[in-house]
């Protein structure tokens, strides 16, 4: 289970429970190789339903689109990270799905003259996909791949997430995969996501270091957004999985809901 928000400067945890039923044999918690809060339970009776309840309250300070101080050689694109900074970004930078549709997509936010301001550039991408993509609520498991999402225009968070991870990687940004939740404001109908789990990308910038980018909701910086765990794809941040014993009939289905309410500015608890 990935139920658990990152704590970080930008994110305090006040208080967490997590309830089980039936109750397991045996729970534990771990950090996985990207630090992010895992636990696992086991269990050894039978069961006709299994049924989590996460519980968060947390204080969230926001960093919406503030001026982020990039070293000087990063304010424009294109930019060479550091000798120091390769080595450890370099499964950021690597391509999961190489795609010369997505690279020539790109270009469209690249300035002629050949320099680029990076916020500028990364900003506009994100915009960009909001803009030209249409958002649809996907059941099914795993991503698309850019090229699919580049060719039915249309895509879920994590499709999105994944197409600008791509997008930026192309272009020499190391980018990762979000997964977490998303406070929807009263019924701002604007933004996106709500209701159930929400994924998102982070970009990173010399001197400013890891920025939120939700192409989704076109949002740049981490408002609204609640961290719950960072990898290098999306395949290794799943909310929950596990195996269970039994015959192929008996899973009838599951239900996901998540609920995220504002206690009082600069707060907000969620429900998962």
């Amino acid at each position: 289970m990935m139920f658990r928000p990152r704590e970080s400067h930008d994110l305090k945890l006040l208080s967490t429970s997590l309830s089980i039923s039936p109750d397991p044999a045996r729970l534990h918690w771990l950090h996985d190789v990207f630090d992010n809060s895992i636990a696992i339970a086991e269990f050894n009776c039978p069961a006709s339903q299994l049924h989590f309840e996460s519980i968060v309250r947390l204080e969230h300070f926001e960093t919406s689109l503030p001026k982020y101080p990039l070293e000087e050689y990063a304010n424009n694109y294109p930019f060479r990270y550091s000798d120091e900074d390769i080595p450890n970004l370099a499964p950021a930078l690597a391509h999961q799905y190489p795609s010369d549709s997505v690279h020539h997509w790109v270009k469209q936010f690249l300035d002629p003259s050949g320099v680029t301001g990076t916020m500028s550039l990364l900003s506009s991408m994100t915009f960009g996909i909001r803009n030209q993509f249409q958002y649809m609520r996907r059941t099914q498991k795993g991503v698309q791949s850019p090229d699919e999402t580049l060719q039915s225009r249309r895509g879920s968070c994590r499709d999105f997430a994944v197409f600008m991870m791509e997008a930026m990687r192309s272009l020499g940004v190391a980018a990762r995969f979000v997964s977490g939740y998303i406070f929807v404001p009263g019924n701002d109908t604007n933004v996106t996501g709500g209701g159930s789990t929400h994924a998102w990308m982070q970009a990173y910038l010399p001197g400013a270091g890891w920025i939120d980018f939700d192409p989704t909701n076109s949002i740049v910086g981490n408002r609204n957004l609640i961290r719950v765990a960072v990898a290098w794809s999306p395949d290794h941040v799943l909310p929950l999985w596990g195996t269970f014993t039994g015959s192929r009939s008996s899973f009838v289905g599951m239900d996901v809901t998540v609920s995220v309410t504002e206690e009082s500015p600069g707060q907000t608890s969620g429900l998962g």
